[in-house]
């Protein structure tokens, strides 16, 4: 650990490796398979409450952990034990082009609550994204080059002005945690009240299968510049799919409705070269997280030593190509877009080479098992968190077990 510029103020320390790889990537995932146009041109979020909103709740809970671990290394650092509350949560990426310039995280009336920052690197510097550096206006640390699981913990007032450089390359991932010392901002509340809301009064307890749920179609709709919404640019559920070599397919006539937002819940299927894979998924965004989910954990499914099951894959017709062409046409309107802001970096050419169908069938049942995982431990915890007020890590109930 890093020691602070001045003992005595103790206003800012930088903590290497406070999450391990596969936290990092785990909400790497859940980012980009969620995640909206944000607040400043170039930058995507996924906030807690989104997740809710989007009938992904289920995604809340690897954050509880973090977030903990997170608030007890804060309050050890600053000296003040069992004062701060979360104010807020959330996954911010900057693509190419964004930055930020001198700010103070107080900086504003209606942001005086804020005493203390969290910023955690979910991804490096110089591999996953170039420029980018966070930088402070003055005293010792006034900057460094990252690495997954790297924090800066700062007072968020006058004492941190601080800076962020524009992005030439990639994405930054961070996962920011705003802490307050006025519980009347406590973000868990709030959570609580909006989960209680969305699961409690549901007839069953069993855990299912949580599809999610599309969120309008202007919040994944990203350009160059955003003030201008008709400005080329592209949906960015769409976009994430393409720039990993797959394609999306409609069966239904969709040509009265290449304008409407309906589209993107309705059902599709997914296509990579002359192939369309049989299986449909629910809405744009059941297919985006199976996606990400499968490069997520694509060295678990290994190439397989037989051909792709010939049941599971159907050949390419010339009109089913022609709808593919004719919709990727309107939801990425720039392609060049699509490719400067999400292609990874490091592109892994040997997973591109090895790609199976029948692999990707296994990732689509580890994604429901994933999620009904997850799913389980929500319905376990919520009780408790009602009780307590707070979110936090619950043991799982052995009821809910085998369910």
């Amino acid at each position: 650990m890093a020691m602070a510029e001045t003992e005595s103020e103790r206003r800012r320390v930088i903590v290497r490796n406070i999450l391990s790889k596969e936290e990092c990537e785990e909400l790497e995932l859940i980012h980009k398979s969620c995640s909206t146009v944000g607040y400043r041109p170039n930058v995507f979020s996924t906030t807690l409450s989104h997740l809710i909103a989007t009938n992904s709740s289920h995604f809340i809970v690897p954050f509880v952990p973090i977030r903990e671990r997170l608030k007890e290394k804060v309050e050890e650092f600053f000296g003040c034990e069992f004062e701060l509350v979360i104010e807020f949560t959330g996954l911010i990426s900057w693509a190419r082009g964004a930055s930020i310039g001198w700010h103070c995280d107080d900086n504003r009336p209606y942001l005086k609550q804020r005493h203390f920052t969290a910023v955690c690197y979910l991804n490096s510097y110089g591999k996953d994204f170039q420029g980018g550096l966070f930088r402070f206006q003055d005293g010792e640390t006034k900057n460094f080059a990252p690495s997954a699981g790297d924090v800066a913990m700062y007072t968020a007032d006058s004492r941190n002005v601080h800076s962020v450089d524009e992005v030439t390359h990639g994405e930054r991932l961070t996962l920011t945690l705003w802490f307050s010392r006025d519980s009347s901002h406590d973000e868990d509340a709030k959570l609580i009240s909006i989960l209680s809301q969305k699961l409690l009064h549901r007839s069953d307890k069993v855990p299912q299968l949580c599809l999610p749920l599309p969120a309008s179609s202007n919040m994944y709709w990203f350009s160059p510049n955003q003030a201008s919404p008709d400005e080329l640019g592209c949906n960015i559920c769409w976009a994430r799919m393409d720039v990993l070599g797959y394609d999306i397919y409609y069966s239904q006539n969709t040509s009265s409705a290449l304008d409407c937002s309906e589209l993107l819940l309705e059902p599709l299927q997914l296509a990579r070269g002359d192939n369309l894979f049989h299986q449909p998924f629910a809405n744009i965004l059941h297919a985006l997280q199976v996606v990400q989910f499968f490069h997520w954990k694509a060295s678990e499914f290994p190439t397989s030593k037989f051909e792709t099951e010939a049941s599971k894959v159907l050949h390419l017709s010339q009109s089913q190509k022609e709808n593919i062409s004719n919709l990727k046409s309107v939801f990425v309107k720039n392609n060049q877009l699509a490719e400067t802001v999400f292609r990874p970096v490091i592109i892994n050419e040997k997973e591109q080479q090895s790609f199976s169908w029948a692999n990707f069938s296994a990732a689509v049942t580890a994604w429901e098992d994933y999620i009904r995982k997850l799913h389980k431990q929500l319905l376990n915890s919520l009780p408790h968190w009602r009780t307590h007020q707070s979110i936090f890590s619950c043991p799982l109930d052995e009821s809910l077990e085998g369910t």
